[in-house]
């Protein structure tokens, strides 16, 4: 049976996806609190929202999303994450026992949760992120699990209209999808009643095969040219084999 939510509670409205899942227009009877109407690092906070707003949705694409801050500040990446999305969590649960009704939860994860050095990483494989960025969201996801109406969404996306670098590796690989192809994804999964884990990506291509035709401009280089560079680890391999993600979508036609 399709799921047709009627309210959708957005967390992160004022980052890049959320932006985008705004501007798509795709998505009607959307709550977009600002951090001061709903700080996810104050539990408090939360309960005082959830107590006098009510929805159907909670899409949940707030993080500290930039890797090298979370590397130089675990904390600061422990709180927002991790702790942020354990608050949610636990105040879904108790407004569910409150209402007596369902919340779908819907949460933005990261392929970083993959060790991403061999590529074509199945949803069953072993999750050995490679940063702190991918442990914090890997202990949200264990959160999550708490829930019983739930998708996790593992992916990885870019604006085609700010390609950052004037360099990419052409040999390291992604299922990186336009940031406009998962606001897409989302709003079919919301559609659907698929609860899970799920990957959502692109076909496997290098950046810098990737991101070229956008930029034309850009340099191909090696990852280890990349490596000597950088302040962090970098994935040499993250792409995903969403298979699962097909076949929900080929279920949800017939």
């Amino acid at each position: 049976m399709s799921f047709n939510p009627q309210s959708i509670l957005l967390t992160g409205a004022s980052g890049q996806l959320g932006r985008a899942i705004c501007r798509s227009g795709k998505f009607k009877n959307i709550l977009t609190p600002t951090r001061i109407e709903l700080d996810l690092t104050q539990a408090n906070s939360i309960r005082k929202y959830f107590e006098t707003h009510d929805f159907d949705v909670l899409l949940h694409a707030a993080a500290l999303a930039r890797v090298v801050r979370c590397q130089q500040e675990p904390s600061k990446a422990i709180e927002v994450n991790l702790m942020g999305t354990c608050n949610l969590v636990l105040n879904v649960l108790e407004k569910e026992k409150r209402t007596k009704r369902s919340i779908r939860f819907i949460y933005i994860s990261t392929d970083g949760v993959y060790a991403s050095t061999r590529g074509h990483y199945s949803e069953e494989d072993a999750t050995i992120p490679y940063s702190v960025y991918g442990w914090t969201k890997l202990g949200a996801e264990c959160a999550v699990h708490g829930l019983t109406n739930f998708s996790i969404i593992r992916t990885r996306f870019f604006d085609s209209q700010n390609i950052k670098y004037n360099r990419y590796a052409s040999d390291s690989y992604t299922s990186s999808l336009p940031i406009e192809e998962l606001v897409n994804s989302i709003d079919r999964l919301l559609n659907s009643d698929f609860v899970g884990t799920i990957n959502i990506g692109a076909e496997r291509k290098s950046d810098y095969e990737r991101f070229k035709v956008h930029k034309l401009s850009i340099q191909p280089c090696t990852i280890e040219a990349l490596l000597k560079e950088a302040v962090l680890p970098l994935s040499r391999d993250a792409s995903l084999d969403c298979r699962l993600w097909e076949r929900v979508m080929k279920s949800r036609k017939q």
